[in-house]
């Protein structure tokens, strides 16, 4: 079977873009297909380290009956595609993070936060790059001697969120992404459907971005960004034959 893979240039965030290419690979070794946890969910899921494990892209498999692709001059038959999204391993390490501090709250070396003997490739996320360079965004930092200790942080976690939420809010404007429709139809609220507010976009944003954290943090940062709380129109009941409405 041949698999071909959709790379996504704005963010991780948004649907799969026009090229079409092979992930990147280097002389080090292969690219690897693996499981690893969910960050949001704890759950396993596809994931693809490229060739020496400086990348890491998350995989997405879609397929449907009776569907073929034209490939240079010849027809594939499985109309199955993977699409294949770079990811930020910050996501996936802060999973272990935060699992860390609620079970111990102490300062580690990250070698021993980031261990799971159910997905022992979960170590491959250190080998990432600049993962060392911006860890210091999620976690407080102590170093002793040559070693540094890491703990998880929420509020400098929160303050990187809303980084990755304007970064997406702008990718949407500068790609014309409509969002008002969604976030209303995800609300069930009525509203003008031509009309994207400043708080549709961050609220898109921010619901973009939850895929890829705990549902207790997404609550923490809806607050921070200061987004109200969206609440569904109260129906009227129907009147019964014979009554009148005052």
């Amino acid at each position: 079977m041949k698999y071909f893979f959709i790379y996504k240039f704005i963010t991780f965030f948004l649907p799969p873009t026009e090229a079409a290419i092979n992930p990147p690979k280097t002389s080090d070794g292969e690219a690897l297909f693996t499981r690893l946890r969910n960050p949001s969910t704890g759950e396993a899921t596809l994931y693809l380290f490229n060739s020496g494990a400086q990348q890491l892209f998350e995989v997405k498999c879609f397929q449907e009956e009776y569907h073929s692709w034209f490939i240079g001059q010849t027809v594939e038959q499985d109309g199955r595609l993977l699409f294949v999204t770079p990811m930020d391993p910050l996501f996936l390490i802060l999973y272990y993070l935060i699992k860390a501090y609620k079970e111990n709250g102490k300062f580690q070396p990250l070698d021993q936060v980031v261990l799971d003997s159910e997905y022992p490739y979960c170590s491959w996320l250190l080998k990432c790059a600049d993962v060392e360079k911006y860890i210091h965004h999620v976690t407080e930092e102590k170093e002793i001697g040559s070693q540094k200790f890491h703990r998880y942080s929420q509020e400098k976690t929160l303050k990187w969120l809303k980084k990755k939420v304007n970064q997406t809010v702008k990718a949407l404007k500068s790609n014309n992404i409509t969002v008002g429709q969604r976030v209303q139809s995800a609300a069930f609220i009525s509203g003008n459907p031509n009309t994207d507010s400043e708080e549709d976009y961050v609220r898109y944003a921010h619901g973009l971005i939850s895929e890829y954290i705990p549902e207790d943090l997404s609550k923490e940062l809806s607050k921070y960004l200061e987004l109200p709380e969206l609440t569904s129109p109260t129906l009227e009941p129907q009147l019964k034959v014979g009554e009148e409405r005052y």
